[in-house]
């Protein structure tokens, strides 16, 4: 049986995504695209019409747009690049011998004519009339017509032809697993432009952003192919349709070579698509009548792992929806098409063929970015850490969530892995642009755990029930909207009441480490005085936890002066005492237990461990 995608369309009520503030603005795009694909050569050509409408107060006379596919070619910046790291991304690299060694190759330095990739723009037109294009490496500069006055809309119109280079990364021909066809980063984009100006980075392989709009697209391909990815199929009566409960029913077209299948994608900022001639496609409803859809490779062991994966999808989207905000679109698709897993709107490109542990990783992680960066869309670019971290903090809490056997803390290999990056010496603020590190390793950390322990450690500086109602307003707050650092900094002030810029500072644009420790404890008649030490710049307010030989427990609590703020106790089960506030400028503290110092078992700095403390041993205090 031949199961095809079937799609339903939903309209998002827009009228109140812009209460940000009245200073607040961001522009929009409307997208319609015509492309026809030749599935012999790997070459398509395109109509694209856009509709963009200024909502800033500046006068634009030029405009970028990004031009993905032109990496792929042999001397781009991002071959460059995969020369000159000193670890390049292993799915880029290929090894041959050198004079009997071993050395690694860029894939792209290495492509023929055919297998490269491409976007050569022609006919660019604004309001029908003739504007100056200028393709400069993965950039199309366009110097306009006339003018885009402050909250104004122009039309522009241009030709395109592509070619799909062979998978080197995201997207491309026939990858490792043998789909034919992972079309991510396809057509030609328009760059972002905000209150920071135009943001036409070239395309080096690290994450990209875009403009909030509507997209309509046409692809045009032969009939035999099924296609997934973003938005909602308009025409399902000429492509086959009929849901069941897993799968779809298919009443067959009329036969014809080619298929056109027409996708409405309503405020997004991207459009992807798959398609194979092979996939099995199921489709599950999933929390809120969202329809799951799940296109993978016919073969037993894919089947398999991706029938388990199913139910298992249904409970994360639940899940997310009860921690963050709910998902705002009626489909999501999951699509065996990546080379590891990246996020598009509405969908994934994902490998297919392993595990089904690493396969519900994957998948769970992708679908964390649903929220984090397909609809609080930060610029990945500039602040990877915004979506990668925050990503993998609510990853970690889904799986966790899942597992037979819950961990007290699941993000404490976050942690080892962020000490181990201090300790290499090679880590850079995370106010690095993604495409400025010096290694990929230290991006990775920095962007994926360093970014979740932003949150996980926020937890720690200002509660856990203010921590989860953060990443709630958050998302209410700024859903459909591009927030920045400051915007989580400020919701987290909000909800708890404390200062926190020292945070966002130290944390963030500084590679400040935290470090305390118990310095001295002294004896004082029947009172133990206890010194603490501030050795790392980075400061924190200070939880410690005190056991007695009898048994019992005591907390202290030591707030941290900046702040102007005392947290709840985060154990009440266990009696706590709120000392005198810290300031940072003092590099050592000293208080008071009212017990010899004979009855102390143990004392701890942080007993949650979720303070970052890149030095645990003298956190401890401990008679033997």
């Amino acid at each position: 049986m031949r199961k095809l995608l079937l799609l339903s369309f939903i309209t998002l009520n827009c009228s109140a995504l812009f209460a940000q503030s009245s200073t607040y603005w961001q522009q929009h795009v409307d997208y319609k695209m015509d492309v026809t694909m030749d599935v012999k050569n790997y070459q398509y050509r395109g109509k694209q019409e856009l509709v963009y409408t200024n909502n800033s107060p500046d006068t634009l006379r030029k405009v970028y747009y990004h031009l993905f596919n032109n990496a792929f070619q042999p001397g781009s910046e991002m071959d460059a690049r995969i020369q000159s790291i000193k670890d390049p991304d292993a799915r880029m690299v290929s090894k041959i011998k050198v004079d009997g060694k071993e050395v690694k190759e860029s894939r792209i330095k290495t492509l023929k004519p055919n297998e490269i990739g491409y976007l050569k723009i022609t006919n660019f037109k604004q309001d029908g009339i003739v504007a100056s294009a200028k393709t400069v490496g993965t950039i199309l500069e366009v110097t306009l017509a006339k003018p885009i006055l402050p909250n104004s809309k122009t039309t522009f119109t241009l030709d395109f032809d592509g070619q799909v280079p062979v998978q080197i990364r995201r997207s491309g021909r026939n990858n490792v697993e043998g789909i034919e066809l992972s079309m991510a980063q396809w057509y030609p984009k328009i760059a972002e432009f905000d209150f920071e100006g135009w943001h036409a980075d070239p395309y080096i392989a690290r994450e990209f952003q875009g403009v909030w709009g509507n997209f309509d697209v046409n692809i045009t391909i032969d009939n035999d192919y099924i296609l997934g990815g973003s938005g909602y199929l308009q025409n399902q009566n000429q492509i086959g349709h009929g849901y069941q409960d897993t799968g779809v029913t298919v009443v067959y077209p009329k036969k014809t070579k080619t298929l056109t299948w027409h996708f409405i994608a309503p405020m997004v900022h991207d459009f992807t698509w798959a398609a194979d001639k092979n996939y099995i496609h199921d489709v599950v409803k999933g929390p809120n009548n969202v329809d799951l859809h799940f296109l993978y490779k016919n073969n037993p062991k894919t089947m398999e792992n991706w029938k388990q994966l199913e139910p298992l999808m249904v409970n994360v989207m639940d899940f997310y929806n009860k921690k963050i905000g709910n998902y705002p679109y009626k489909q999501y698709s999951f699509i065996q098409g990546g080379d590891g897993g990246m996020e598009y709107a509405m969908c994934t490109l994902m490998l297919g063929d392993g595990t089904l542990k690493g396969i519900l990783g994957t998948a769970t992680h992708e679908l964390g970015h649903s929220w984090f960066q397909h609809v609080l869309a930060s610029n990945e670019s500039k602040h990877p850490w915004m979506d990668e971290g925050f990503t993998t903090y609510v990853e970690d809490l889904a799986l966790n969530e899942m597992a037979v056997k819950k961990e007290e803390n699941p993000f404490k290999g976050n942690y080892k892995a962020y000490y181990s990056l201090v300790d290499s010496g090679k880590e850079q603020p995370q106010t690095t642009h993604g495409d400025r590190y010096d290694e990929n390793r230290p991006y990775s950390i920095s962007s994926y755990v360093k970014g979740s322990i932003f949150l996980s450690q926020l937890g720690y500086v200002i509660g856990q029930d203010n921590l989860y109602k953060t990443i709630k307003k958050y998302y209410q707050d700024f859903k459909f909207k591009h927030p920045t650092p400051n915007d989580i900094k400020r919701t987290a002030e909000r909800v708890s009441g404390a200062n926190l810029d020292w945070y966002l500072v130290d944390w963030t644009e500084t590679t400040n480490t935290i470090d305390y420790g118990i310095a001295a404890i002294k004896e004082n008649a029947d009172k133990t005085v206890v010194t603490l030490e501030r050795i790392g710049r980075m400061p924190m307010p200070i939880d410690l936890m005190v056991e007695y030989t009898d048994g019992t427990t005591e907390s202290f609590y030591i707030p941290l002066r900046m702040m102007s703020f005392e947290k709840e106790n985060p154990n009440p089960a266990v009696k706590r005492t709120v000392l005198n506030d810290w300031a940072w400028a003092y590099p050592t503290y000293e208080f008071t237990i009212g017990k010899p110092k004979t009855t102390i078992k143990k004392i701890t700095i942080d007993p949650s461990v979720l303070m970052a403390d890149v030095k645990q041993a003298n956190n401890t205090y401990e008679i033997k």
